[in-house]
């Protein structure tokens, strides 16, 4: 079921959640993410989702495992955060969570009813639009909010342009 998104109620404002990964088309999300964000007087989440089968193997150092994934997640976010900073000029929110990204996703959409908005970028591999763009498009059609895909094809003067 869908709840109601509180993005237009007085004293809310519109998030745009952008999902932070390895792959090379993150930046592109980020980058549209923030520029509407900053445009429509809204603001910015990235999210971490640490894939917590990860450990499961590795009782014996599953703690050591999982801070240092924590670490990685922590100066990642650091990283990207520092970039909007600097490029867009707005401070974005930044969401560190553990499991199934698209679960979790769906988790944080769910608990923050700010969000109104979810950016990814598309890759331009021969396999696909990537893991993410594929498994979300695949249940666009009950998602509780839109989906803007970007192509990762786009400069960041061309996104400029379009928001």
């Amino acid at each position: 079921m869908v709840s109601t998104r509180l993005s237009s109620t007085e004293g809310h404002r519109r998030k745009f959640l952008a999902v932070i990964d390895e792959t090379p088309e993150c930046s592109r999300a980020v980058h549209y993410a923030g520029r509407r964000a900053k445009h429509s007087g809204g603001a910015l989440v990235l999210l971490y989702v640490i894939p917590d089968g990860d450990f499961q193997q590795w009782l014996g150092v599953e703690g050591i495992m999982r801070a240092e994934a924590r670490a990685e997640a922590e100066a990642t976010l650091a990283k990207i955060a520092q970039s909007v900073r600097e490029t867009i000029g707005i401070e974005p929110e930044m969401v560190i969570r553990e499991g199934l990204a698209t679960e979790q996703i769906n988790k944080l959409i769910d608990e923050d009813r700010d969000i109104a908005i979810l950016v990814l970028a598309a890759g331009s591999a021969k396999d696909g639009p990537g893991p993410l763009v594929a498994s979300i498009a695949g249940k666009a059609a009950a998602f509780p909010i839109p989906v803007t895909v970007i192509p990762d094809a786009l400069t960041d003067a061309e996104i400029d342009a379009l928001t």
